[in-house]
């Protein structure tokens, strides 16, 4: 009798596969991220121009999610992630030795598009490898190595400037995260090898289903589900690119000094890392729900009750104790999104669909900075925080409405698991090809 996926399935494969590359990789951005303002500044860019290229960052990350699914669906996606390793590499060589802003944004654009396809590669590999019995845990974990690497890149590249003095030298940090991340991909294991072993369907196996359906067929007959929680879930994505815009610019604006604001947005940081795996283990036991409206309700809730403390006795406090909340919101909600894209996502092919998902997810990130900052130009930072706090709620709304209300242990055979049958109105319901 043939062993259960449940059985096969190790800890360690995943851990060495997956995991590590994605701490390396994350490493090296969470590095760069302090000093492209910087760098931009030193090269003569303009502080609105120096906004800009930062930004571009997310930008290639937005343009390179649809491609990508048709990448990764195939060249695998072992090799998809080297390659975007090395994609990055040449962006980051650009970024070093660039001339002007303009060639350094280029630079970041590319690192940017390298990163969609590196962080679809793997989301596809962990949704088509790990069962579903451990899915949230497992995209917990990357969640978490990731928010790793941006806590620990930041200092390595403190430790890099007191040695060299040189903002773009920290782009070398990067580099080497990157190639460590390529060379683990290329000594391990292939991942397909170890599917093939467990008798599972191999990238080769499904090449005709894939030609038949194609990626804009794929589009077209999932829209409800991208237009409805997929727009639930890129608001959870908006609010955490805002917490990391609001909590700095909320200090600033009470006055506080510079170091307590590092202080509390390290000690926040921390407390985000900590919690992530205690999310995945409640919707691998619980279900997705129990997370999910955690997360939106509660991000949104701090950022409306951030709004009305800051002309409050004692700002500094709620401040502080606003930044924790969300910080724990935030930290429940490590893998959120990854698990919802491959709970709905076909795990033989899950590239392209989760391709737009992660499209429409990021789309939520790119917009909110610009909205904050439009809102705060006409409104001021109160109601723009306060705006954002509502977004949240009504993500909140949507989730409940249609999350399905499927448990997650309800399948073992690692299928898809569509909206459940029943009252139509709280879930999207699957769509037909």
């Amino acid at each position: 009798m043939s062993s259960s996926p449940e059985s096969r399935f190790r800890w360690s494969a995943v851990i060495l596969v997956a995991v590590l590359p994605s701490t390396l990789f994350s490493t090296g951005e969470g590095a760069i991220l302090p000093i492209i303002p910087v760098v931009s500044h030193s090269l003569g860019a303009s502080l609105a121009i120096a906004g800009l290229i930062s930004t571009m960052l997310l930008v290639g990350q937005l343009v390179g999610d649809i491609p990508s699914g048709q990448v990764i669906a195939h060249i695998g996606e072992r090799n998809a992630m080297i390659g975007a390793s090395v994609l990055a590499v040449l962006g980051l060589i650009t970024c070093y030795f660039a001339p002007n802003p303009w060639v350094l944004g280029a630079g970041i654009f590319v690192i940017g598009l390298a990163t969609a396809v590196f962080l679809l590669a793997r989301h596809a590999f962990m949704t088509t490898f790990v069962p579903p019995k451990y899915r949230a845990r497992a995209l917990s974990t990357i969640g978490g190595s990731q928010r790793l690497g941006y806590l620990v890149g930041p200092f390595l590249t403190a430790g890099l400037l007191q040695l060299t003095h040189d903002p773009a030298a920290s782009f070398w940090i990067q580099v080497v995260g990157c190639l460590a991340a390529a060379v683990c991909l290329i000594v391990l294991r292939d991942p397909e090898a170890q599917m093939r072993a467990g008798g599972r369907e191999t990238r080769g196996e499904r090449e005709v289903e894939r030609e038949a359906r194609g990626l804009f067929r794929m589009l077209r007959s999932r829209r409800r589900t991208l237009l409805t929680l997929g727009v639930a879930v890129s608001t959870i994505t908006g609010l955490r690119t805002g917490r990391q815009v609001v909590i700095p610019l909320w200090a600033v604006s009470i006055g506080l000094d510079e170091t307590t604001t590092a202080v509390v947005i390290g000690t926040a940081n921390v407390v985000d890392f900590l919690l992530f795996y205690l999310g995945g283990s409640i919707m691998d036991r619980f279900g997705r729900l129990w997370v999910a409206l955690p997360v939106s309700f509660g991000l949104g809730a701090g950022f409306v009750l951030l709004s009305l403390t800051h002309d409050l006795p004692g700002s500094e406090l709620w401040y502080i104790g606003v930044a924790l909340l969300l910080s724990v919101a935030n930290g429940l909600g490590a893998g959120i999104m990854m698990t919802l894209g491959a709970d709905l996502a076909d795990p033989r092919d899950p590239a392209p669909f989760l391709g737009a998902w992660r499209f429409t997810s990021d789309t939520g990130g790119a917009a909110t900075p610009l909205a904050i900052s439009a809102v705060t130009a006409v409104f001021g930072l109160p109601i723009a925080v306060a705006l954002l706090g509502v977004v949240g709620l009504v993500g909140g709304v949507m989730m409940r409405v249609f999350l399905p209300r499927v448990h997650p242990q309800a399948s073992t055979r690692g299928t898809p698991r569509g909206p459940a049958p029943g009252p139509p109105r709280g879930s999207a319901p699957a769509e037909e090809a």
